[in-house]
């Protein structure tokens, strides 16, 4: 039960929350602030708060430089791929090892766990292989196929069962009353009833391929195939120093999809977690 605060003592608690939110928030406020600032003005110090003009150059230079809207579009369309890939992968495996009773059901399980502990550069020469007999090194299955199939969809899976786990046999046991099979329990009952899980899914998987930099580095070597974590690496000038405005613009351009995805699925992504924790 929630003790109901006074006012004094409201204004007290969001006073704080502000001041502690200062150090996560400023370097965001001086990265989208100096995108729009020439390069002499970014490191005048102390640095102002707001820029004098808002200066466009760097956002056309973004552009102009390299295919940054096609390669946006790599990161966007393998990200929802990979996250829609591993939701489905997820869900399924997490079911299976929630509700379906096998022999040997736990040591499976943590035989699966164990893909966490393998770090993805042990990995990565060997799959390198792999995809180049395959001929689809330079493409962008290595960046789609092995998030789903990888350790990314190891910990959907364990964040998957553990909500599953939660759910009351109850629920099931009415729905086989109707006549359900093991598919119509998972479809009709158990994944409308998973949206938080999913959240919480949906948010650390998008994040991953989003984010992902030595994988492409490794499958890619056409510019118009890169993804935007590698192309933030291409804006350098004549003697291969940092255009810091540009790259700054070219960030702030980057990092709006991961603010409107977890704006979106915050609260899914909350209750998720909170019900992965509850019951093993």
């Amino acid at each position: 039960m929630k003790a109901d605060l006074s006012p004094r003592a409201r204004l007290a608690v969001y006073g704080l929350a502000c001041v502690l939110a200062i150090p996560f928030v400023f370097p965001t406020w001086w990265m989208v602030t100096s995108s729009f600032k020439p390069v002499q003005e970014i490191f005048t110090f102390p640095p102002a708060l707001l820029p004098r003009r808002l200066d466009l150059d760097a956002y056309r230079q973004v552009f102009a430089l390299q295919p940054f809207a096609l390669q946006y579009w790599n990161s966007l369309y393998i990200a929802a791929v990979v996250t829609l890939g591993t939701m489905a992968v997820a869900s399924l495996g997490g079911y299976a090892f929630a509700r379906i009773r096998f022999p040997g059901q736990n040591l499976v399980f943590m035989i699966v766990l164990l893909a966490l502990l393998v770090p993805g550069e042990v990995t990565i020469v060997p799959l390198f292989r792999f995809f180049l007999r395959l001929g689809l090194v330079n493409t962008h299955w290595p960046l789609i196929l092995v998030p789903i199939l990888g350790a990314p969809c190891v910990l959907a899976t364990f964040i998957m069962r553990q909500f599953f786990i939660t759910l009351p046999p109850e629920l099931e046991e009415a729905g086989r009353i109707d006549g359900l099979g093991r598919f119509g329990l998972f479809w009709r009952i158990a994944l409308p009833l998973s949206r938080p899980a999913l959240g919480a899914v949906a948010i650390f998987t998008f994040l991953h391929s989003w984010n992902l930099y030595l994988e492409p580095i490794v499958y890619l070597s056409s510019p118009g195939k890169f993804t935007l974590p590698q192309a933030l690496t291409q804006y350098v000038d004549a003697y291969g120093g940092p255009m810091w405005n540009v790259q700054l613009a070219a960030v702030t351009l980057t990092a709006l999809p991961v603010l409107v995805v977890f704006v979106i699925a915050q609260r899914q992504f909350i209750e998720g977690l909170a019900h992965g924790g509850l019951k093993g």
